[in-house]
């Protein structure tokens, strides 16, 4: 269970990644987002925003249009 969850269906590139940032600084280390997107290019994003920042994408998935990814803040 995610310790907070952000939806961006909707919303196109940069915003996913410039709102999970945001989520992701209000949070303490240790805790996961769930992240909720409908943009394809999400899928590419979000792994390569949590392999620079070195925050953990424990798990992602697709189910009818929506990806969902969950992400460790690792502070």
């Amino acid at each position: 269970m995610a310790t907070q969850t952000l939806d961006t269906s909707g919303l196109n590139c940069p915003l996913p990644i410039l709102k999970t940032k945001k989520a992701l600084k209000g949070m303490a280390a240790g805790e996961t987002l769930e992240l909720l997107a409908t943009d394809p290019g999400s899928v590419a994003d979000i792994a390569a925003f949590c392999n620079q920042t070195g925050n953990d994408l424990v798990e992602s998935g697709e189910e009818g249009g929506t990806f969902r990814f969950i992400i460790k803040n690792n502070g």
